[in-house]
């Protein structure tokens, strides 16, 4: 197979309509199995305007390469392609297919005269806010060569142009911490408009700017009004360009969508649809005119990320009657999103669909829901119609359905699930031949799909929906194999670091923090040091970690709460080993070890994070001074929680797994006798789970790291409770909050805090990624990656495929019986995919077969490779 260019792409934008940077770094990777294939030279041909340059660089980077020209201006458009050679040029690629960028509006300046604008309508400031709808005419008196529209909103927006929707984003612009962030988006809108008369109108949501948030009830964070800033730019034949902006000409009414909010969900009165609205020439009589208002445009900001969307479709799998005898509908797995309902009953009729993850005592379970309504409602037209909800979002498998008419028959074609996320690329796949343990890692996508909606939540379902700090800081590892997080954990930590200065330099326990001022506490505000550099591992991304680097620092050095020989402070609150399996279901953060010892472990693996980002970056004074602070703090760690003999103060398996992962201990051979310790609590236990938030991301990895992955292994696959498989067995079909968050006996944990979408657990997924699929980093970047499989657990084949920066990785094993040729009865066999301009660092498990691959260890570049070795 030929070597080719598969896809160049600009920062981490696949498509790079509306960016925020002018000078792109551009990325490219590599498709065909090209044997010791690395590329010494590449060409770069940009396209502005017509005129056409070519680049070329005597380099083998291909990955995040510097922009090669000039720096694109606002709003213009470049093509770009890509060829790459290696020294022999015979093997040199063709040029890639063109790929067009264009960033978006780059300064204040270039919005013109837009302003943010509301309706002269009135409104109750501390009560739901009702849906608003704008509108505009305007006409063009020349052909329209092309159009651009640049949108934001106070709340969330949908957009039209002559009665037809603008691009395919939902729940946009999605949540910020809009005071230091504030997204707009860009459309190529050029097939939409005509010349002669043109409508724009927008509807926009209260979302997360004004809704209701958290238990608590707060209401209005960062606005009390709903609102919208727009620019329409038209360039017409003659070469004219035609500024449309939003102000106080525009039309503002209400409409057919009642209330829409993020928790309680929809209110729809179909006998309120305005006809008409948003076409040219429409009778807006009666409705209320516009005024503009303070608005901060310095805070615009292009998105990093990719929009969240429509992404599947699930159909209706059974339709029963609940114990009291409502109808309820089955999508066979929880999801996030919402319904689309094709229905016609009588005029004036009215639907209501509660969503719920799970049944309990045969009806649907709310309870978790807490004040949640997750209610959506439809008042019918009285003809056939079709419809969505417009700005708000459930978490649900359940959906218990009153009022349906008669006329319409209840199947797959009146009812469908929509999936709804952020359009991450996916990237990671695992398989293996044990099935619990396949689906084990379905439920870990479906979860991480779920909670991956704008931001990084703790779940879809109730009233919160958070960005908690201590789940991502768990979980990130195991999501930036799943999916190509780059770009979205890129722009949150944006965020992060601008709330943390506004928060005594620690990141708050959210973000988007809608909280208020927290005190610092570990490990969820470790999340600015760790998440960083777990994306500087699959990325290689330095700008990232340049631009984190400022918060990192400021949590070191002032965000953590020390006491007087500058470990944690004890006074100081903490979560701890949070969701510990033994604290009570009413007290989540009484777990059995010492928060204080965890806090401390945290603080020494953080310090010496930044003393390796300090390296990576250049700054050696810094890294030197973060390695000795990490050498003082591990000796004080160590008088304060280990004795002389090397026993832990809490001999837990969080106790020991965290000093030994962190490499805590003062002498080698105390690694060895807690490795021992820790494997003889965990058999103790039955192999069941003893890890809260501390403990349980890193637990597996801990254990292989002593050569203890056999222990992992019976961990992972016990199907007791607290365990990952008991969740599966439990016909779970995403990760749960807690271990238990559903009872043997069906019943719901009667925690209040209990919800069957979490992905926190599910960071076993890296382990399962490394030592089943043998795949992880060597070098930031997966420019030189490991294959090292430890087999084990019965199994006897499993595959991994990570979509890297350079390409696709894959290592694919079996397990044979050897025969008397090979002469042993267990054979290993390996197959190693390497993506051209890469390399891979093979481990092998076992002994070599006879004659062949003696090497324990071996350096491969790009092509397919295959391995044997004698397990037994």
């Amino acid at each position: 197979m030929a070597l080719s260019i598969s896809e160049v792409s600009f920062e981490h934008h696949r498509t790079a309509l509306g960016i925020g940077e002018s000078a792109p770094r551009i990325s490219w990777r590599f498709d065909g199995h090209v044997s010791d294939w690395w590329q010494s030279a590449y060409d770069i041909e940009v396209n502005r305007g017509g005129h056409t340059q070519t680049f070329h660089s005597n380099s083998s980077d291909s990955v995040l390469v510097p922009w090669p020209g000039e720096p694109l201006e606002s709003g213009e458009e470049a093509t770009v392609r890509v060829r790459s050679f290696c020294p022999h040029r015979h093997a040199n690629t063709a040029w890639s297919e063109p790929v067009t960028v264009e960033p978006g509006l780059l300064t204040p300046e270039d919005w013109q005269n837009a302003e943010a604008i509301v309706s002269d309508r009135e409104t109750e400031v501390n009560a739901t806010h009702r849906p608003i709808y704008f509108r505009k005419d305007f006409s063009l008196d020349e052909e329209v060569l092309s159009a651009r529209l640049y949108i934001t909103a106070l709340g969330l927006y949908e957009a039209r142009l002559n009665g037809q929707r603008v691009g395919d984003r939902v729940l946009a612009p999605g949540w910020q911490s809009y005071n230091h962030r504030h997204e707009y988006n860009t459309y190529n809108v050029t097939d939409l408009i005509q010349r002669g008369e043109n409508a724009i109108s927008i509807t926009v949501g209260e979302g997360w700017y004004a809704g209701r948030l958290a238990w608590l009830g707060s209401r209005n964070i960062w606005g009390d009004t709903l609102g919208v800033l727009s620019l329409l730019s038209v360039t017409t034949a003659n070469g004219t360009r035609t500024f449309i902006p939003s102000d106080d000409t525009w039309q503002s009414s209400t409409g057919p969508i009642i209330s829409s909010e993020i928790y309680d969900g929809e209110v729809y009165d179909s006998t309120q649809e305005i006809q008409g609205w948003d076409s040219p020439g429409f009778n807006a009589t009666g409705w209320f005119g516009t005024h503009a208002v303070k608005f901060n445009k310095t805070v615009l900001a292009a998105p990093d990320a990719p929009p969240v969307q429509r992404i599947k479709e699930r159909k209706l799998e059974n339709v029963f009657s609940s114990a009291s005898g409502k109808t309820v509908l089955d999508f066979g797995q929880n999801l996030v999103g919402w319904l689309r309902v094709r229905v016609k009953g009588p005029k004036g009729s009215s639907i209501s669909f509660i969503h719920t993850e799970v049944m309990e005592n045969g009806e649907v379970a709310t309870r978790p829901l807490r004040t949640a309504k997750a209610t959506d409602n439809i008042t019918l037209s009285g003809a056939d119609q079709e419809w969505e909800p417009s700005f708000t979002f459930h978490g649900f498998r359940y959906v218990q359905v009153d009022g349906w008419p008669e006329e319409t028959e209840l199947n797959t074609n009146s009812i469908t699930a929509i999936v709804v996320n952020t359009d991450m690329e996916e990237t990671g796949y695992f398989h293996c031949s044990n099935p619990l343990l396949n689906k084990l890692h379905e439920n870990i996508i479906w979860s991480m799909r779920g909670n991956f909606l704008s931001i990084p939540t703790d779940c879809p379902q109730r009233d919160e929906r958070l960005g908690w700090t201590g789940d991502i800081h768990a979980f990130a590892r195991t999501a930036n194999f799943i999916y190509n997080t780059a770009g979205f954990l890129r722009g949150w930590l944006k965020d992060a670091y601008k709330e943390q200065l506004e928060n005594n330099y620690a990141p708050p326990y959210v973000v988007p923090n809608m909280l208020g001022v927290n005190p610092a506490r570990s490990i969820w505000g470790d999340v600015i040091v760790a998440v960083p550099w777990d994306l500087f591992q699959t990325y290689g991304d330095e700008a990232m970690l340049r631009e984190q680097y400022p918060g990192a620092q400021a949590w070191i050095d002032k965000g953590v709460l020390r006491n007087e020989v500058n470990l944690w402070n004890r006074s100081a609150e903490q979560f701890g080993d949070w969701l510990d399996p033994l604290a009570p279901p009413d007290s989540p953060g009484e777990a059995t070890t010492s928060s204080s010892l965890v806090s401390d472990a945290y603080l020494i693996h953080s310090t010496e994070l930044l003393a390796n980002i300090s390296s990576y970056l250049s700054l050696s004074e810094n890294a030197e001074k973060y390695a000795r602070d990490r050498t003082n703090l591990t000796r004080l760690f160590q008088s304060a929680w280990i004795s002389k003999n090397g026993t832990v103060a809490n001999e837990t398996q969080t106790g020991l797994t965290l000093p030994l992962y962190f490499n805590l201990f003062a002498k080698p051979e105390h690694y060895t006798s807690a490795a021992i310790r820790l494997t003889n609590i965990i058999a103790q236990n039955k192999y069941k789970v003893g890890t809260g938030f501390a403990g349980t991301h890193i637990l597996g990895h801990a254990l292989s790291k002593y050569d203890e992955a056999d222990t992992f292994y019976k961990m992972l696959l016990n199907e007791e409770v607290p365990g990952w498989l008991y969740q599966v067995i439990m016909n779970g079909t995403t990760t749960w909050e807690r271990w238990d968050s559903m009872l043997p006996n069906g019943s719901i944990n009667p925690g209040e805090m209990t919800s069957f979408n979490h992905y926190a657990v599910g960071s076993v997924g890296s382990w399962m990624h490394e030592n089943i699929g043998g795949l992880s980093p060597a070098e930031p970047g997966w420019r030189r990656f490991n294959v090292d499989v430890r087999p084990g657990g019965g199994l006897t084949s499993a595959e991994a495929r990570f979509l890297s920066p350079y390409g696709l990785v894959q290592a694919k094993w079996v397990i044979v019986d050897g025969g008397k040729k090979k002469g042993c009865d267990e054979l290993f066999k390996l197959a190693v995919t390497v993506p051209a301009n890469s390399e891979a660092i093979v481990s092998l498990p076992g002994q070599p077969v006879r004659g062949r691959s003696r090497e324990s260890s071996v350096v491969v570049r790009s092509g397919v490779h295959h391995f044997e070795r004698c397990l037994t």
